[in-house]
Order: C-alpha cells, then structure tokens, then sequence
C-alpha cells in the first residue's frame, strides 16, 4: 500500500476542457482543483484513496479542466539533451545503449545537412566514427527510425519516471 506521502506526489495528467493534454500535476493540486470546481475527475487511481478526517477522496489519475485554455503555440527545444531523450538514449544505427553516444548528422554538414530535428540522431561513437561525412546506406548502415520533430504529448509522456499505462488514449498513444 502506498503511503500518504507517495499518494499526494502521485502525477495526475490534467486535460484541457477538450480532452487535450494541457499538463501534469501532483495529487494535491489536482483535488483542490475539483474541491473549487475547476476541474473534474476523469480517471481515479484503482483503489486508492485520500482519506481526511470526515472524507475519503478517489485519488485522481486525469482530470479535466472545466474552462478552456488557450496555449500558446508549443515548440520542441532543439538540443543535444532532447535529441538524446527522443531517441531513448539509444544509438539510431546499431541499437546499442548504455555506451558513450554522440550527436550525428544523417545528412553531413559537408554535403548540406541541416541542424534540424529530421538530420539529427543519436548515435554512439563507433557508428558516428564509420558513418563519417558519408550518408548511412553508403556505408552499409541503415536508420533504426525515421527522425522527426517530437510532438508536445510524447514529450510529456517522456519527462515521466515511468510511462502511466492509463493515459495512453489520452496521451493519444492507442
């Protein structure tokens, strides 16, 4: 059973009124949110509850915000550390994890390659250092995935400890 304290902590995706993830917060701000009618429980965590003297509240896995808000136009920050994260810290030509990794331009600078989420991956040192200023299938390797501009729900699905399996179709992950 967890404790009162791992309760509260617990990250509640809060949706936007149209169902859109909007953000994620924790257990406490989640239920003051319904308790001022802000917001509605969506989803509860399977049997658990927050328990006051005089109540027990359902701990609440999404909820869902009663006004809409508008949110500004997202964009992805173009870094080392995001390329990394997107790729799941896996190099893009050989798989390998937990070794030395590098940034790598598919296309070379050399031979117009841009910095641009579709022409950088992850890729460690070995394969960065065989690939060199040539394109992947000239010498013999092939993308593991096609890279592309992370979109604002995987991303938040991503800075999670561990991925919540019961935000998946609001996460659009279905």
């Amino acid at each position: 059973m967890e404790s009162k304290v791992n309760i509260i902590n617990r990250s509640v995706l809060v949706l936007n009124q149209t169902y859109e993830p909007l953000h994620i917060c924790d257990v406490k701000r989640a239920i003051t949110l319904i308790l001022e009618q802000k917001a509605s429980l969506v989803l509860t965590a399977d049997h658990l509850y927050l328990h006051t003297v005089s109540n027990a509240y359902p701990v609440p896995s999404v909820i869902r915000i009663h006004q809409y808000i508008h949110v500004p136009h997202w964009e992805a920050v173009l870094n080392k550390a995001n390329i990394f994260r997107r790729d799941n810290y896996t190099c893009q030509y050989c798989g390998a994890q937990n070794v030395p990794l590098t940034i790598d331009h598919v296309v070379p600078k050399v031979r117009g390659g841009s910095d641009s989420w579709t022409n950088l991956v992850t890729a460690c040192v070995e394969c960065n250092n065989r690939k060199g200023n040539h394109l992947p299938e000239e010498v013999g390797l092939k993308l593991r995935t096609q890279p592309k501009k992370p979109h604002k729900i995987h991303t938040m699905q991503r800075y999670l400890a561990a991925p919540v399996e019961e935000w998946r179709p609001y996460l659009f992950l279905d």
